[in-house]
């Protein structure tokens, strides 16, 4: 059976009585886009930065190609990274600064120039190696950050929130630079971020933390599907929670009652059962069908209509049933029941118990 190409194994850091990374542990697949994906203070960034040599570990291991990297310091561990800023030499032109890892490797000057070429070529800023960089946007900027991280050809690229300075176009503009170069060069790269979009539109697996551990890692059409925890399910896509009661719970399926004869059947469940107890059920906004009349189905909920914002391309409808549990939908632009509908409407919200979640 062939190893993993980056093993992550038990890396734990402690700050004195704070414990920021608790035993992560995870294999890198040789080519793969992994993401670190969680809120500030989640442990994501301090991985990154043992996996650099930046930090070192209270306890674990880290190998590359079966060796451990522990005992290398961060300037020969020959990894690639890209900072939030944008960390070039402001008194060097582009050129120098893609250029600044190979002259340091001593590398022949007939092999930096060629070399230059290759990556101004690579991250499309032909012409650009006479500019300093404060004559150069952004987004221009951390292309040649990327360019000067891959010019000597690490073997993994490691990517700490790149691109939160930018604006949103711009942001989306790069990260479609990113996954592109990310295709023809297939370095390994482990990328931190904390927003899902920009994890979901990069990635080929997202690890999930949380409190300084890995909550659920899986690429993103299976946390968004099946999330493990109610975290996960909170910081993946939308989602709505209600308050239930547990009637049943097995092999990971529940039965629920939201209130008075409102009976739902086998729903994913996640968490120790306690049957008797109260729960929560998720459902996704874009998953909940809007009906003017009372269905004969047991899986849907009288709900009043509280307000009603266009948002482009769909409409955000916000609802309220009888206890003042909020729950929004999404609708496309367009949608029938959009035209005719109005704040104070008694409707009723349909959904597949399918495509629901119960967490205790």
């Amino acid at each position: 059976m062939t190893k993993p190409f980056l093993q992550i194994r038990g890396i734990r850091k402690e700050y004195g009585p704070v414990t920021a990374v608790h035993d992560v542990t995870l294999d890198v697949a040789q080519g793969e886009f992994l993401t670190f994906l969680g809120p500030s203070g989640s442990g994501k960034s301090t991985t990154l930065y043992i996996l650099a040599g930046f930090e070192n570990p209270s306890r674990g291991d880290i190998l590359l190609n079966g060796h451990s990297l522990l005992s290398t310091p961060s300037h020969k561990r020959n990894i690639g990274m890209v900072f939030q800023r944008y960390t070039l030499f402001p008194n060097l032109s582009v050129g120098e600064n893609i250029a600044f890892p190979l002259k340091v490797r001593r590398r022949p000057k007939a092999e930096v120039d060629a070399k230059v070429r290759e990556m101004l070529k690579l991250v499309r800023l032909e012409g650009f190696e006479d500019r300093k960089p404060a004559q150069m946007s952004g987004g221009q900027q951390q292309r040649v950050a990327l360019a000067r991280a891959l010019a000597y050809d690490p073997p993994v690229l490691l990517m700490d929130e790149p691109l939160s300075a930018l604006d949103k176009k711009l942001r989306e503009e790069i990260q479609h630079e990113i996954r592109r170069i990310h295709q023809q060069t297939e370095v390994t790269i482990l990328y931190v971020t904390h927003d899902q979009e920009e994890a979901l539109r990069l990635s080929d697996r997202i690890a999930v933390f949380s409190k300084g551990v890995i909550d659920q890692i899986g690429t993103g059409p299976e946390l968004y599907a099946n999330p493990a925890t109610r975290f996960v399910a909170e910081f993946i896509g939308d989602s709505d929670f209600l308050p239930c009661d547990l009637l049943r719970a097995g092999n990971g399926r529940a039965d629920i009652s939201l209130g008075g004869t409102a009976v739902v059947a086998n729903v994913p469940f996640h968490g120790q059962p306690a049957v008797g107890g109260r729960a929560a059920l998720m459902l996704r906004p874009e998953r909940l069908k809007l009906m003017r009349s009372a269905p004969p189905a047991a899986s849907a909920l009288a709900v009043t209509v509280s307000d009603i914002t266009f948002l482009g391309n769909n409409i955000h409808v916000a609802t309220e049933t009888a206890k003042g549990d909020g729950l929004a939908i999404r609708l496309p632009f367009g949608h029938e029941a959009i035209s005719s509908l109005s704040r104070g409407d008694t409707v009723w919200l349909g959904f597949d118990p399918a495509s629901a979640h119960v967490f205790c």
